[in-house]
């Protein structure tokens, strides 16, 4: 299954527990798991608190690891300016995978499932979800 998703770039962060929670729910699994997985290297799946406090914290702390702005080698390479999206996608990862019981997805009472795109423009993002029963 397929998840067609607009993103901004720039720190993107796009709540997807809704969408996956419908595809676990029309897929009828009791037991199992889902695999959210975003092909490329510029993005990340991750969960979190999706509020806005905790958005702005993730941003400072991306900033300070991998700044934007910064001079990488990767830049030099292709002519780019997004070697802070790849380190960030690295570092974050490209999937994630919930438990799935009784039906639902096994998510904390504050947990979400979120896209962040780390890029440095809009893209149009391909989520594959993979739902595996037990």
């Amino acid at each position: 299954m397929k998840l067609e998703i607009k993103t901004k770039g720039h720190y993107d962060f796009i709540d997807i527990t809704d969408k996956v929670r419908l595809l676990v729910e029309k897929s009828d699994i009791k037991d199992g798991a889902v695999l959210v997985f975003v092909p490329g290297s510029t993005a990340s799946v991750t969960t979190m608190e999706y509020e806005e406090g905790i958005k702005k914290d993730l941003i400072k702390v991306f900033e300070n690891i991998a700044p934007e702005n910064a001079d990488y080698e990767h830049h030099k390479k292709w002519g780019d300016r997004n070697g802070a999206a790849h380190i960030k996608s690295a570092l974050m990862r490209t999937s994630l995978t919930v438990p799935v019981e009784n039906g639902k997805l096994s998510l904390g009472t504050w947990q979400q499932i979120v896209l962040i795109d780390f890029d440095e423009k809009e893209r149009e993002r391909e989520i594959t979800i993979k739902i595996v029963k037990e």
